[in-house]
């Protein structure tokens, strides 16, 4: 890892709720959105989400996503293959 790589995190936020359907992004109640944290990189937002999900595994309508902030705040540098 460079200099560069380690004084720039790639935020990514955890978080998860209830949705309509599994197989979609259609959370329920927004008031009740579980704010899991953001990391500082993928491998701790997905060892985060990996420990929320698996809790909720029994449960179809939790669902918890990893969302790439770096790439929301930094749209130039989202086609970039390691993030």
């Amino acid at each position: 890892m460079s200099v560069d790589e380690e004084a720039a995190p790639k935020l990514h936020l955890v978080f998860g709720g209830r949705v309509r359907d599994p197989q979609t992004l259609d959370f329920t109640d927004l008031e009740s959105i579980d704010l899991v944290g953001i990391y500082p990189n993928y491998a701790e937002a997905e060892e985060a989400w990996r420990g929320k999900a698996q809790r909720t595994v029994d449960d179809a309508e939790m669902k918890y996503v990893v969302v790439h902030l770096h790439r929301l705040l930094e749209p130039e540098l989202a086609a970039t293959p390691s993030s």
